[in-house]
């Protein structure tokens, strides 16, 4: 199940890559849903993993590994989404007046859940734990500055 989603999700991240965002969403509306979609899925699976990091649930390395690639590969989903023409939902208005700095902390979310991924291949729960810490923060600096309270 967890493979056929991971391989559902990079068969689409593939597509999405590929075309311009208003190529991809009809109606605003439908970016706003792709990418609030998006971030659930990441988060259902990235909170899976730092509930075994902080102890609220047991440690099972491959289920760690399992939902961090999930979560690697799900972060490169929501971007192409926040086109221009697609302001809305949860997202500030500062994510397109401050495009350079949103990318960045894209780009950063992306390079750490890869290195997510790698840690948990490893099965060292306090290895994990560490890079679960740094994920959090890379998502929080995001949330800070451009999500809507």
């Amino acid at each position: 199940m967890v493979i056929r989603l991971a391989s559902l999700l990079l068969a689409t991240a593939g597509a999405l890559v590929g075309s311009p965002a208003a190529a991809q969403f009809a109606k605003t509306e439908d970016a706003i849903s792709y990418r609030q979609s998006a971030m659930f899925i990441q988060n259902q699976h990235f909170g899976r993993i730092a509930a075994m990091a902080n102890g609220r649930a047991p440690f099972d390395a491959a289920a760690a590994a399992a939902n961090a690639e999930i979560v690697a590969t799900v972060s490169k989903l929501p971007w192409p989404a926040f086109g221009a023409g697609t302001e809305g939902g949860k997202a500030r208005p500062e994510i397109w007046k401050e495009q350079a700095k949103f990318k960045e902390l894209n780009e950063k979310l992306q390079a750490e859940t890869s290195k997510l991924q790698v840690v948990a291949k490893g099965g060292d729960l306090a290895a994990i734990k560490a890079q679960v810490g740094v994920v959090g923060e890379t998502c929080k600096a995001c949330h800070d500055d451009f999500r809507k309270k």
